[in-house]
């Protein structure tokens, strides 16, 4: 059985481009109303008006490495919404390449831990009383098939940190309503997979909405978007 998100309220934080983006444009074909999260609501110009002709959306700009930035992004957006429904935890950043792996710095570690892992920590347990309270939610936050690149080990380690978050809360979610899932996009062309990748950013859809639509009994998944793409329907 698919839910249906017509009339819910979602959260999309780094909704301005890419993987973000398109996850946003998928919700609101859904009737999803929007919470869109970027760091300066200026990055969000194009895409608040393209959505809000279908859908009611709210922009809230929020810098993620910063705590107060980040509860007040909760803040924010339970006042606009009433409370989220769907939360997409997507945005991210990747410290530099380093091609002597054992100098990955403390700071690679601190900055992609703050921003890739303490940040999507606060924000999800930000919304999830109101998700509990409602006995509904949907819980998506965005991991990476990263493997066997040392050079990148402070974004690796922290994507690992954020499954192992997932997969420990869930025994606490069984029962509830509230689902958390974790969603792979693969290896994309964004700016942050840069621009040898293999996969079309596009190419995320419709397989990056499988985790908001699963059954209550789906918990610590890991969803892989390039399963469906190609596909006009996703199936959870």
């Amino acid at each position: 059985m698919s839910i249906d998100l017509q009339g819910k309220w979602a959260l999309v934080t780094g909704a301005s481009r890419g993987i973000g983006r398109e996850i946003a444009r998928g919700l609101a074909a859904k009737g999803c109303a929007l919470v869109l999260h970027a760091r300066k609501c200026e990055h969000l110009a194009e895409l608040e008006p393209e959505l809000g002709g279908a859908v009611k959306v709210v922009v809230v700009a929020a810098e993620l490495s910063i705590e107060s930035e980040v509860d007040r992004l909760v803040r924010e957006t339970l006042a606009a919404s009433g409370g989220i429904d769907v939360l997409y935890n997507n945005a991210a950043i990747m410290t530099p390449f380093r091609a002597n792996y054992a100098e990955v710095t403390a700071d690679d570690y601190r900055k992609s831990f703050e921003v890739n892992v303490i940040a999507p920590v606060r924000i999800t347990h930000g919304l999830l009383p109101h998700m509990l309270a409602r006995k509904f939610g949907r819980i998506v936050q965005v991991t990476s098939g990263i493997r066997d690149q040392p050079e990148l080990m402070a974004y690796a380690a922290s994507k690992a940190a954020l499954d192992k978050f997932v997969r420990d809360t869930v025994i606490r979610l069984q029962g509830t309503g509230v689902t958390m899932n974790l969603l792979d996009p693969g290896w994309l062309r964004t700016d942050l997979g840069g621009p040898l990748a293999p996969g079309s950013v596009e190419s995320v859809m419709p397989g990056a909405l499988v985790p908001a639509l699963v059954d209550d009994d789906v918990q610590g998944q890991c969803f892989s978007a390039q399963d469906h793409a190609g596909k006009s329907g996703v199936e959870p």
